[in-house]
């Protein structure tokens, strides 16, 4: 059924999601402080028996100089510094098997899939700590350093998916103008956030993006991870007001505001877990080209390979392929 505002409604919202004052200043002085530590790209080839992809085990710095694992999937075919797609990856998982996600690789792009610091034990696995902090939390990470921005567990793992793009752009095999970034749920939030933190890239990819327009997703879905919140907050009862503040600074509605990259959304109008209404409330915010693709009779999982398709189609137009 459906979860949420439908059809003109649904077009017509805007998220009562309000920029802090020093948004941009605390996003400069967090990037600022990552870019003082050498990025440390590591590629290690791995022996997968493939023989169309070749995958490299990645490391490199991401916030305050912590390392940072990934996966780079090379087509074999291809030659010449190559387009390039670097993805996030959703809730609870991790970069997962050397032998998993062989799709844009196989599409003839450079692939660099990032690890989520501290996940990748729900879904897929993951590789890659988070030392970050050690106030109260709920279940998930959702919760993790959520009194305070600088301690929020997203300040974090947003640095290190734009040092990740960084990390691709340092790379031979890629070219540094045609770098896309993509991601579904928690690596569309991501991939709105690192297209709202750089100017430089070819475009970005969101399936029904996470951690948008909080004030509302929040409070009007009883579904995980944003539940996590709403736990927390029936528990510490006078921290709503803090909280709230903290969010903001990791909206992608906020991030969409400043986002110029032609960009790709989706968005599912029976899925509860990320209400299609806060999906489009990132979606009018953002500042450059855009295209929305609606699936009106699914739930998370959006569109499946067809938003893949579509985005495969999406970014061939804007990176073009293989030289």
């Amino acid at each position: 059924m459906l979860t949420d505002l439908s059809g003109d409604e649904l077009l017509a919202y805007r998220s009562t999601q309000t920029d802090p004052a020093d948004f941009d200043d605390f996003w400069a002085k967090t990037l600022a402080e990552a870019a003082t530590h050498d990025l440390d790209v590591s590629l290690t080839e791995v022996d997968t028996g493939l023989t169309t992809v070749v995958t490299h085990d990645v490391t490199f710095r991401g916030f305050a100089g912590q390392q940072v694992r990934a996966w780079l999937r090379l087509p074999t075919a291809a030659t010449g510094p190559l387009p390039t797609v670097v993805q996030y990856v959703g809730y609870g998982g991790g970069r997962g098997n050397a032998l998993e996600n062989l799709f844009w690789s196989s599409a003839g792009f450079a692939h660099l899939l990032m690890d989520s610091r501290g996940q990748g034990s729900g879904w897929s696995a993951g590789d890659t700590p988070d030392p970050g902090s050690g106030a109260p939390q709920g279940p998930g990470v959702l919760t993790r350093g959520i009194g305070d921005p600088a301690d929020y567990y997203y300040r974090r793992l947003f640095t290190d998916a734009v040092r990740a793009v960084d990390a691709a752009r340092s790379l031979d095999q890629v070219d540094p103008d045609r770098v896309a970034v993509v991601g579904g749920s928690q690596g569309g939030g991501t991939a709105l956030a690192v297209a709202g933190l750089r100017s430089d890239l070819a475009a970005a990819v969101a399936f029904v993006p996470f951690l948008c327009d909080f004030p509302r997703a929040t409070r009007i879905t009883d579904a995980y991870p944003y539940r996590e919140v709403a736990d927390y907050l029936a528990v510490h009862r006078d921290s709503v007001e803090r909280v709230h503040r903290t969010l903001a600074y990791f909206d992608g509605v906020n991030f969409a505001r400043r986002a110029g990259a032609p960009a790709l959304f989706s968005v599912a109008l029976m899925d509860a877990v990320c209400p299609p209404s806060t999906v489009c409330a990132a979606y009018q915010e953002y500042r450059g080209e855009r295209e929305l693709q609606v699936w009106p009779y699914n739930g998370h999982e959006g569109g499946g390979i067809l938003d893949e398709a579509r985005a495969l189609r999406f970014l061939r137009d804007r990176l073009g392929t293989a030289g």
